[in-house]
């Protein structure tokens, strides 16, 4: 018989780890102010009811958080793995960072076409 034991699951322990994860990346002000701007159109588009609107804002929100941290823990990582200078590690940096802008363009697109939408049902 083996004399390990397995642990329990805790979902209150995994949601102080997704907490200090958030809490890590929105004291980064690239991350917070994104969000300080999705939140008052997230909580317009809900006020008028327009639930397609608010599932995209929070999409697209979603889909820009997810690839901040992604690219902050690689930019971690790598910088744990090699401190120098490293032609690859730079290259690696890029393709993180790259996605991370496209998500961000993704995510301004969606909350100005949200926030034009939302203007037009305003104004009539």
């Amino acid at each position: 018989m083996s004399k390990h034991t397995k642990s329990k699951y805790d979902p209150i322990k995994k949601l102080k780890v997704i907490f200090s994860g958030l809490h890590f990346a929105v004291s980064d002000f690239s991350v917070a102010y994104k969000l300080v701007l999705s939140v008052p159109v997230l909580i317009l588009s809900f006020i008028v009811q327009k639930w397609v609107d608010v599932t995209l804002i929070l999409l697209a929100t979603g889909m820009m958080l997810v690839s901040e941290l992604f690219n902050s823990a690689i930019e971690i990582l790598c910088d744990f793995v090699q401190p120098s200078e490293d032609m690859r590690i730079g290259i690696i940096k890029d393709i993180a960072a790259s996605a991370a802008g496209i998500s961000i363009f993704v995510w301004a697109a969606t909350l100005i076409l949200e926030l034009n939408h939302l203007w037009h049902l305003y104004k009539n």
